[in-house]
């Protein structure tokens, strides 16, 4: 027989199913809990640390861009006075902690601005080789480190000078909130630069100074731990089809102190696309914040939960696999026999007619037949006596009742066990890091846009009105593909005749007067927002150099993972830019998001700040922020405020890990009993009842239609014997047709037909 078909298989394969299922329930249920922290907490400090290591990336790359920029437009030109070079880039930019510019072949220091630069850790006879101008990181004699960023200044009959910036390693626009500190971390495990944890001298007790040790003591062994897991390849340390951030991240848990658990995450610095390196990433670092956390070890389930869900699932298919052995899988094994010894010639003894269904049915049907075949009269399906009361429930009426039985424990498990509901405890740090993350993001927009329009007064204060315009065309293609959040690039003068242009035809046809003395704007009226920078060419009133951003530019920094929604809106709460689709200028349409957004931006006596606010709602949790634009630079005065939110549910909330997993047991149990029955019903109950009725029509005297078995199983071996039976009852017919001899009864009694010996031999 078929070792996929008869009845048997289905019927097993669900009974281990079953068995497994119970299994599974009982340890999945029962070992639902609330660790030391949630998992939804972990993997927020995970997105924190990726956060931070975009924003740090970011800040470096755009900063050794910057600097090659400015030396390529000043080159460009007439030879500058070193100081005046300084002057220009410290009105332009204010990014850099100090600048110098040294003669090269002298090592003459020519001119400096800010702090003093370690100039001695520089060695000039490398500069010429390959890779020699690549940044490279010093420390101090107090102990930090500073990035030292290097670009050649060249003018033809002037020795060649290099202009030498330092930057910190600190975090730009990070929002740490509360009892959190961040660190950037060499590939060593050594801290290089952090946030977040005072001095010890600058607290007041003795108490505090205790805890700032501690902390202290537990960030140092994350940065060793980090600095160690950050070795390994990004695709091997991320779970296989997991996306999201492109580095190496993930999450660690320190020491308890007093009820808080020490929680961190970690990120190395990735570059912006798979496989592109950048200046920021061959540094090395790692980013590792921690926070520590009040811990909450209340049992989201117990084991009995588990158990019993696990003993009701045993007892029902217990039930189910007994009826189904009872009243499929015997009936038909009997009638399987049955048709076997009638084949054989056992006439005598009356066949044992099943009590239900089909199997019934076919049993009366051989018994009639057995009559027949002895050349009695046909005592008809009533005349058959069966040892009891049969039945009329089919065989597939007692599959849907085993499909009932089953279903009644897998939709209570799907539908009604174990909701979360209103008693999810959502843990408070959540909801405070999804406020600082929002916040973080608000702030790398912001300074986005100020870094844009920084980038406009650099390329401006390069023009005068001696530019001719094929040389402002050919510096408007070179800035157009230093920096990807422009797609046009354009002069105009007072009349708003474009002089020179880059990229795409202007959106923004007609600038009027008053938009190109504003730093930023935003043209309205078209399919999509229209940001444009704007910056005054000195020599030329009237003539400004106009920058047209890119929206998916704004979109892309969006795209941050474990921050849900996330929108840019304007003061009348119009979307200008999404992480997810939207239409330009549409409202928020979300009366909550829109007071939040309010509230934030609108603090009654102080200054606009973040907010962040969980929302309860017929048992469903809503996490949201809000953060406006707040600080220095142009975008200040654009007056956006940048919202997100995100379901409860999809974190990694115990209460909600319980529901899931409950959830979970009852598809599979579903998908078990389906599968299993549907498979009993499409190989066994509709053949039989398929054969059922070709067992009666035979019975009643139909001798024409051959019997085809579908399968080779059960089924198809009481076909085959009926068919048998079909060709003895011919040979029989034809027998009594020719003249019946006195010996023809006792041959088809004792299976010696012709029909029967040529069977047999």
């Amino acid at each position: 027989m078929s070792l996929l078909g008869g009845i048997r298989p289905p019927i097993a394969v669900l009974s281990v199913l079953l068995l497994l299922l119970a299994g599974i329930t009982a340890l999945s249920l029962g070992s639902v809990r609330k660790d030391t922290l949630p998992e939804a907490v972990l993997t927020s400090q995970q997105h924190f640390a990726e956060d931070g290591a975009i924003a740090l990336r970011a800040s470096l790359d755009e900063s050794v861009t910057d600097l090659n920029r400015a030396a390529t437009l000043f080159s460009a030109g007439a030879p500058v006075p070193p100081d005046a070079v300084l002057d220009k880039i410290s009105n332009v930019y204010q990014k850099w902690r100090g600048t110098a510019i040294v003669e090269i072949s002298s090592g003459q220091l020519l001119a400096a601005r800010g702090e003093d630069l370690p100039l001695t850790a520089v060695d000039r006879s490398k500069l010429s080789e390959e890779g020699g101008l690549s940044p490279r990181m010093v420390r101090l004699a107090n102990g930090e480190t500073r990035l030292l960023t290097f670009a050649l200044l060249t003018w033809p009959g002037v020795p060649q000078q290099l202009l030498v910036s330092s930057s910190s390693l600190r975090f730009p626009g990070i929002s740490l909130g509360d009892f959190r500190a961040i660190a950037v971390v060499d590939g060593k495990g050594r801290i290089l630069s952090s946030d977040g944890i005072p001095e010890p001298e600058q607290v007041l007790t003795d108490l505090q100074r205790a805890d700032v040790k501690r902390d202290t003591k537990q960030l140092k062994s994350f940065a060793k731990t980090a600095a160690k897991k950050a070795e390994q390849h990004p695709l091997s340390a991320k779970n296989p089809g997991s996306g999201g951030f492109l580095g190496v991240s993930g999450s660690l848990l320190g020491g308890e102190f007093a009820g808080d658990r020490a929680a961190a995450g970690y990120a190395t610095l990735a570059g912006p696309e798979p496989g592109v390196g950048t200046t920021a990433t061959s540094l090395g670092l790692t980013v590792v914040a921690m926070v520590n956390i009040a811990e909450d070890t209340r049992s989201a389930s117990s084991a009995f939960a588990g158990l019993t869900a696990a003993g009701a699932l045993l007892i029902i298919g217990a039930l189910v696999i007994l009826l189904l052995i009872g009243t499929v899988q015997r009936p038909l094994l009997a009638l399987f026999l049955e048709s076997r010894r009638l084949t054989r010639g056992d006439l005598h003894r009356p066949v044992t007619v099943p009590r239900t269904g089909e199997g019934s049915r076919i049993g009366l049907a051989l018994e009639r037949l057995r009559h027949q075949l002895l050349g009695r009269p046909d005592p008809g399906p009533d005349g058959v006596e069966t040892g009891g009361k049969v039945r009329k429930a089919g065989v597939r009426t007692l599959v849907g009742l085993a499909l009932l039985l089953l279903l009644g424990w897998c939709l209570p498990l799907g539908l009604m066990v174990n909701r979360a509901g209103e008693e999810a405890v959502i843990p408070q740090q959540i909801v405070n890091d999804q406020r600082d993350r929002t916040d973080t993001l608000n702030d790398r927009i912001r300074r986005a846009l100020n870094e844009g329009h920084a980038d406009l007064l650099s390329v401006a204060s390069g023009m005068n009105d001696r530019t001719t315009p094929d040389h402002m065309g050919t510096v408007l293609e070179r800035t157009l593909q230093q920096h990807l959040r422009y797609q046009s690039l354009y002069v105009v003068d007072a009349n708003g005749t474009v002089l020179a242009k880059a990229g795409k035809d202007p959106q923004a046809s007609r600038v009027k007067a008053a938009d190109r003395r504003k730093p930023i704007t935003l043209q309205e009226g078209g399919k999509e927002p229209v940001l444009i920078g704007a910056a005054e060419i000195a020599g030329r009133p009237g003539t400004a150099l106009i920058g047209e951003f890119r929206i998916d530019f704004l979109n892309g920094l969006l795209k941050r993972p474990g921050l849900g929604q996330i929108r840019v809106v304007d003061g009348k709460h119009r979307v200008i830019a999404s992480n997810s689709g939207y239409r330009a200028f549409e409202k928020l349409d979300d009366e909550r998001l829109e007071a939040l957004a309010d509230g934030a931006a609108l603090k009654v006596g102080m200054a606009p700040r973040p907010a962040g606010v969980l929302y309860r709602d017929n048992g469903t949790h809503t996490i949201a922020a809000a953060a406006p634009f707040v600080g220095g630079g142009a975008a200040k005065e654009m007056g956006w405020t940048v919202i997100s939110w995100q379901p409860a549910k999809g974190l990694g909330i115990p209460e909600y890990s319980l529901q899931n997993r409950t959830v979970l047991a009852g598809l599979l149990g579903l998908t078990a009993a389906v599968a299993c029955l549907g498979w009993l019903h499409l190989i066994v109950v509709r053949p039989l009842r398929e054969l059922a009725q070709r067992a009666e029509a035979l019975a009643d005297g139909d001798r024409r239609t051959v019997l085809y078995p579908r399968h080779h199983d059960e089924v198809g071996a009481v076909t085959r014997s009926l068919e048998v039976i079909r060709q003895q009852l011919q040979e029989l017919r034809r027998r009594e047709a020719a003249g019946p001899t006195a010996g023809t009864h006792a041959a088809v009694a004792s299976g010696t037909t012709p029909t029967h010996q040529a069977g047999r031999n």
